[in-house]
């Protein structure tokens, strides 16, 4: 049976602008209280990187940054109205498998700004302070599919947290970009129903190398270090991990949370802040995703398929090439 997108996440336009009530509006001199809120640590791939863009606001001045990590889905509720009730103007979580209560929330605190990690889009009339991201980081995705077509000999094990549109869609660019240069990839797919979980995604890893996979695509933490023990390359998400595994990560399509967090802040600071969908931030035209360098691998991935990654990440830049994004459950093929 399909699982609706809904249902996958419990396991797991137009708008009015911010109303003008003190609690979620500063001037461009004010220092802006922000609160974060993560239900993994701080280190997990996908986190980790809203939480080092948080750390450089704060340095930079922006904002005055607290967090808390490893929150359970029971208690994200409550600690969200703790941080509101304790005057903090701009809270930013990701909502995935909390999705109502997060929304029940931003209703209550209509003074608050909200920038919430979401599959969902905003919606003005129920929420106008409640905005959503999503790390649509397609475009890297599809460049380091480019390079792994050239790394394998044409079997790539993929393994992902959950078949939810945040994953689905970065699997489905990694395996275009594949197309590009190895054309007749085989690919297997697999999801260990956990955001963090090493040794699962691990054991999964294990078995797709057992079943012929020469390359793997590592959404999850584990996935390399099974790469590394059985001596086969392996494709980063998000975070850049070739110093931990330098014989064995050949690039990562990194993640850049900054332009994402810098137009909520300025939006704040403008008094203008409103339920809207930031997720084109995360877009690499506008700096928020970039393939990684090549590191220990430069010079060891062919010239000419470098030369091609190259000219299609310009494409992408200018807009001369849009890369699809696909949000349904990718398949083994």
């Amino acid at each position: 049976m399909r699982l609706s997108r809904r249902e996958l996440i419990k396991y797991a336009g137009s708008a009015a602008a911010l109303p003008l009530l003190g609690g979620a509006t500063a001037s461009a001199k004010d220092v802006i209280k922000t609160a974060a809120i993560y239900t993994v640590p701080v280190e997990q791939q996908w986190v980790s990187r809203i939480h080092k863009a948080a750390l450089t606001a704060k340095e930079r001045g922006d904002i005055d940054y607290t967090f808390s990590e490893k929150v359970a889905n029971t208690d994200y509720e409550r600690v969200m109205r703790e941080y509101c009730e304790a005057g903090h103007q701009l809270i930013i979580g990701e909502a995935f498998a909390v999705e109502d209560a997060a929304r029940a929330v931003a209703k209550d605190y209509p003074d608050r700004a909200f920038l919430i990690g979401s599959s969902f889009k905003p919606d003005a009339a129920a929420n106008p302070n409640f905005s959503v991201f999503d790390n649509y980081i397609q475009d890297a995705s599809y460049l380091t599919g480019m390079i792994a077509g050239a790394m394998t000999k044409g079997n790539i094990g993929m393994v992902g947290g959950y078949p939810i549109p945040e994953v689905n869609r970065l699997m489905h660019a990694f395996k275009a970009g594949v197309a590009e240069t190895k054309p007749d990839a085989k690919f297997q797919v697999a999801f260990i129903g956990s955001w963090f979980d090493p040794p699962k995604a691990k054991e999964t890893a294990f078995a797709q190398i057992d079943a012929g996979a020469d390359l793997l695509y590592a959404e999850r933490f584990g996935v390399s270090d099974a790469a590394k023990e059985r001596k086969v390359l392996a494709i980063g998400n998000v975070i850049d991990t070739q110093a931990d595994y330098p014989d064995t990560v050949v690039a990562s399509a990194l993640w850049h949370f900054e332009p994402t967090l810098d137009a909520a802040i300025k939006a704040i600071q403008d008094k203008a802040f409103k339920a809207e969908d930031y997720g084109q931030y995360s877009f690499m035209k506008f700096g928020g995703c970039s393939l990684s360098p090549l590191g220990t691998f430069e010079g060891k991935v062919p010239a000419d398929v470098m030369s091609k990654v190259k000219a299609k990440e310009e494409a992408i830049k200018s807009g001369a090439f849009t890369v699809t994004i696909d949000d349904s459950e990718p398949k083994s093929s």
